[in-house]
This record gives structure tokens, sequence and C-alpha cells, in this order.
């Protein structure tokens, strides 16, 4: 894919490595010269010098070729309204955006960003997944806020354990998506049995994260 990334500190810097190391082509916009330089000499991709709210940059970019742009700058309000530009000039099909403070995350999704990526808000759920492994954790919204990616662990009282994928019935537009066992990550099938201390990730509609919830753990 041809990728680009808008904001070259950290998060965009490792972000464009990964990506260039896993054969993608990739672009990356940044306004300070110096970093520029130092993104160019470290990484064998394109750099350009600018204001990645500018037509004019984000075409000497690429942006009419691109498949992917990801803003990661520390400004939701540049973050926004690069990944409008792209949307609606550029007609990008998929962009993605660093939400820096978690208030804006609904503004994002409202206004079309298909994958707002709310740092802050995952941390926490890290954090709290921590505290209460049983609790339900929501991920990740995507697709303009209609979609969650959502995860939990299954205790040994849920109703599924031993039963298989193919005799568990989920809430309408759910999916399963993987189960986590020990070190192991796979794509469950129909004959896959549910074991105690399975983490599951599954992707449902928002508004039905509690329908499966109830689906696989236990009544309180």
């Amino acid at each position: 894919m041809y990728i680009i990334i808008v904001g070259g500190g950290n998060v965009g810097f490792y972000l464009a490595q990964r990506l260039f190391l896993d054969k993608h082509t990739v672009a990356l916009v940044e306004k300070d010269r110096a970093i520029c330089n130092r993104i160019g000499q470290d990484l064998d991709i394109l750099v350009v010098n600018g204001d990645g709210c500018e037509l004019d940059v984000l075409q000497s970019a690429g942006i009419e070729r691109a498949d992917v742009l990801a803003t990661v700058t520390g400004s939701d309000e540049d973050n926004l309204v690069i990944c409008q530009l792209a949307k609606d000039i550029f007609h990008i099909d998929r962009t993605v955006a660093r939400v820096n403070d978690s208030r804006n995350e609904h503004i994002f999704n409202e206004l079309g960003v298909d994958v707002p990526i709310d740092s802050t808000g995952i941390l926490a759920r890290v954090i709290e997944e921590e505290v209460s492994l049983s609790d339900f954790v929501n991920l990740v919204t995507f697709r303009k806020g209609k979609l969650a990616l959502v995860r939990f662990d299954l205790p040994a009282e849920s109703p599924v354990v031993s039963k298989t994928v193919s005799e568990v019935i989920l809430p309408v537009e759910s999916v399963l998506v993987a189960i986590v066992r020990g070190d192991s990550v796979f794509i469950p099938h129909g004959g896959t049995v549910f074991k105690p201390q399975d983490e599951i990730v599954a992707l449902t509609r928002i508004g039905e994260e509690s329908a499966v919830l109830q689906t696989f753990l236990p009544e309180m």
C-alpha cells in the first residue's frame, strides 16, 4: 500500500519505520525541517517538509495515489482538518487519526474519520483491565463510530465453556475475531472449543457490547 503519515514526532517516526519494514511505500509530512532531515537520514522514504493542512503539501506527498492517510500530530484540530481534506478533496478510502484529547473522539467519528485512535482512552482501558481482568474492555471504535472491537476474559463459570463456536449464538452483526489462549492467538472456527481463561476478541455494533457480554459471561 501507499501510505502517507502526517506528523514526524516519535509516533510518526516509529509508525513510518514499522510500515516501511513491512514493505509498504511510505511518505511522511512534517513541519519542522530539522526533524525532516533527521528522518530522511534514518529512513529511505519520501519526507516532505510542510504543513499537512495545505493542499499543495499533501499533493507533494503524492496523496492522489495514496491508499491510506494517517495523521498523528499533537493537534486534534490539525488531525481532523487533514483527514477531512483527504476524504472530501482527494477521496482517500481510509483515514486514521490520532486523538490527543479523549473528549474529541466523538467529533472525529461524526465528521467521518474512519479510525480515530484515542491513545489515552486505550491506555486507560488497559490499566483498568489489569485492575479487573473479568471486566469487558472496548478496545477501539471505527467506521464512523458504528463498530467496536471488544475484548474480555472468559471465566470458568461462563455458559460457553466446553461448547464449540458453532453452538454459541452471537448477537446480530457480531463476529468472533480471535481467541488468545496462553501464548497463542488464533482465529476460531466452528469446531473450536471455548476454555476457561480464553481471551475473546469480537467485533460488534456500537450498543451491542452488553449483548455480547451476556452471551459469554455468567449472570451476575
